[in-house]
């Protein structure tokens, strides 16, 4: 899903990167830091398509494996698919659902001619503790926003997002908290796939270091053209990049 407020739609970003909870304040990332391939608290990232079915299609050429239908966003005017990446961690295909009239993000997914990686979640703890040390560093948020959605067999998900005023075109993550009770997609969505790497390209990395370290954040950022995310996932295929 994607966090009301944010901007999905934006290009992808990042390189190989850790992500830490934040324990206290917000801290800036120490160049000592090891950099894992996958951040640590990343929950899910968005590949958006112009059309679901043929989204899995394309994720399904890839990794030999495919995602199942998840569901409809009532008002938002979308409709996704998930594949596990592993523990904690999905894959969304998020496209706009023909059903519904969409809002600003639908038709931005609307006119999307490849599928494309448009944004990130982790999932921090306590969405409301997380925006005051957000907040004492300098880092404006929107309101938490409560979500759901109904699965086809008719479980519902709970969750509440929290997004960034200024998520750097999309490069920056959002935050999720999922609801008491609620089981985490990568649980009981198709497996077969590993999330390996994840990173982002800009052209500024320094500058985006620093946003990510500002957020208690060590997430690797490679020079490139434009801001876009990256991740490297394993299957039965071999590892697709996306």
């Amino acid at each position: 899903m994607l966090a009301s407020g944010s901007k999905g739609g934006s290009g992808g970003f990042m390189e190989c990167g850790r992500t830490q909870v934040l324990k206290n304040e917000p801290r800036e990332a120490k160049s000592e830091d090891k950099i894992a391939e996958v951040p640590e608290v990343l929950d899910h990232i968005l590949l958006g398509c112009g059309d679901l079915e043929s989204g899995i299609a394309w994720v399904e050429e890839r990794t030999g494996v495919k995602a199942a239908f998840g569901g409809v966003h009532p008002g938002r005017g979308t409709q996704n698919a998930l594949l596990s990446l592993g523990e904690r961690h999905y894959l969304e295909i998020i496209a706009p659902d023909p059903q519904q009239s969409g809002d600003e993000h639908a038709s931005r997914l609307q006119k999307m001619t490849a599928p494309q990686l448009i944004g990130w979640a982790i999932h921090p703890g306590n969405l409301q503790e997380f925006a005051t040390r957000l907040a004492r560093a300098g880092i404006a948020t929107n309101n938490p926003t409560p979500g759901s959605r109904k699965r086809p067999d008719g479980i519902t998900l709970q969750w509440t997002t929290l997004s960034l005023k200024n998520d750097g075109d999309g490069a920056l993550p959002f935050c999720i908290e999922w609801g008491t009770g609620t089981v985490h997609p990568s649980a009981d969505a198709p497996k077969g796939c590993a999330l390996k790497k994840f990173w982002a390209e800009s052209p500024k990395p320094d500058e985006l270091t620093q946003r990510y370290a500002a957020m208690g954040l060590s997430v690797g950022v490679k020079t490139g053209e434009k801001v876009r995310l990256r991740a490297g996932i394993a299957g039965p295929k071999g590892e697709a990049e996306l």
